[in-house]
């Protein structure tokens, strides 16, 4: 009898050390990413610059809504802004016929209002710029594509500044030939002059451009290694990284994963943003919360994703309530919550700071317990085999 349940527990325990095994690269990934000793909430806005002349209020309006929000140090509230560098210049593209591309950069006098709300919000320190890209499509793409699709051609060739917002999904991205349903990879060379460009356009206006943010989140390494050379230290990710487009039109190609503090071959560290707050899209002050407490619990930081259209036009006025509805309740809920830019949280991460980053044994055990439950089918196998036991048992507080 006593043979059999020797025998029974090594069986057991064998089955798992193999699900440990079969699991171990992830598992592995959630031990080696840092944890954090403070909840951190960052904002995280992309698509603002160069566009509707209507965004020098919206970000008046944000900024004012920021500075009212204060953690326990004393800091404002912060919103990273993914800035884009240029639009089309509609009049000039319609009068060569659309045979050639024409833009307008961020730095020509009639976006002198918007950079200056830019420059406000960044002094006061709510406002954090982020390169996004030199434009939100990549200009050889959209002009074949307003050869044949009119509302394309009409949106090319407008006389106010250009909403990309408005833009097919497919005709967003900068690093791929959206305009094929199987997109192309574009040629190093053009990837090189793009960043350059880009950079070169940044730098006089918001200075060195330390992160940069993918558009629709596809890019490459090639893309990386490019950023890289110019001074850029991190990368905004959703946790992966999209390389293409399929045939609907979806972003496809996951070539990578990431996890937050990991560093790229290029030397690039990356950043996970995957709590959303789009009120415009029904994403509202409640997912923000449920988002913040997963990640507050798993001892990551809370990037919050949210986007210019909500706060232009018509649902302008209910996304300004819905943020400030959000930022409150997260005071009440995480008091100790810090509010810090993603280019702090990534020096922070690169030095181990022992301010932001937990070294308690103790402590990271229980963290690496609850993160190995959110591994897709492992849990599920755990909770199978038993396994889910230990494993909540290690999770549990002391």
């Amino acid at each position: 009898m006593m043979h059999g349940l020797v025998l029974l527990a090594v069986a057991w325990l064998a089955v798992w050390l193999l699900l440990l095994l079969a699991y171990a690269r992830p598992l592995f990934a959630c031990w080696k990413e840092p944890v954090l000793k403070h909840p951190v909430l960052i904002l995280e806005s992309d698509d603002w610059g160069a566009g509707p002349l209507e965004q020098a209020g919206a970000l008046d309006k944000i900024a004012r809504c920021l500075s009212g929000f204060r953690d326990q140090t004393g800091r404002p509230a912060v919103m990273t802004l993914g800035i884009i560098l240029e639009i089309p210049d509609g009049e000039k593209i319609k009068r060569g016929d659309f045979h050639s591309y024409h833009g307008l950069r961020l730095g020509t006098p009639v976006f002198a209002p918007i950079r200056t709300a830019l420059g406000a919000g960044i002094k006061s320190g709510v406002f954090a710029p982020q390169l996004h890209g030199l434009t939100h499509y990549r200009p050889l793409t959209i002009l074949r594509a307003a050869m044949s699709n009119e509302p394309v051609r009409n949106w090319l060739s407008g006389s106010s500044p250009a909403a990309t917002e408005l833009l097919p999904d497919a005709l967003q991205s900068n690093w791929i030939d959206g305009a094929s349903l199987l997109p192309l990879q574009i040629a190093d060379s053009e990837i090189v002059a793009t960043v350059q460009e880009s950079c070169a356009i940044y730098r006089p206006l918001f200075g060195q451009p330390k992160v940069a943010v993918p558009t629709t989140f596809i890019w490459n390494d090639r893309v990386e290694q490019a950023w890289a050379e110019q001074g850029v230290d991190t990368v905004i990710t959703p946790g992966r990284r999209y390389t293409s487009r399929n045939t609907q039109g979806q972003p496809d190609g996951v070539d990578a994963q990431m996890q937050n503090g990991m560093i790229s071959p290029s030397g690039l560290l990356y950043l996970v943003r995957d709590v959303y707050f789009e009120p415009f899209r029904g994403h509202g002050p409640q997912q923000l919360l449920n988002g913040a407490a997963v990640q507050t619990a798993l001892g990551r930081p809370t990037l919050v994703e949210t986007h210019r259209f909500n706060f232009l036009g018509p649902a302008a006025e209910a996304s300004m309530d819905a943020l400030s509805k959000a930022l409150a309740s997260v005071l009440v809920k995480w008091p100790r919550i810090r509010f810090l830019s993603s280019a702090e949280l990534a020096t922070a991460y690169r030095a181990h700071d022992p301010q932001w980053i937990e070294n308690r044994l103790s402590v990271r055990i229980q963290t690496w317990a609850k993160r190995a439950r959110h591994i897709p089918r492992f849990w599920k196998l755990c909770r199978i085999t038993g396994l889910g036991w230990v494993l909540n048992l290690m999770g549990a507080q002391t």
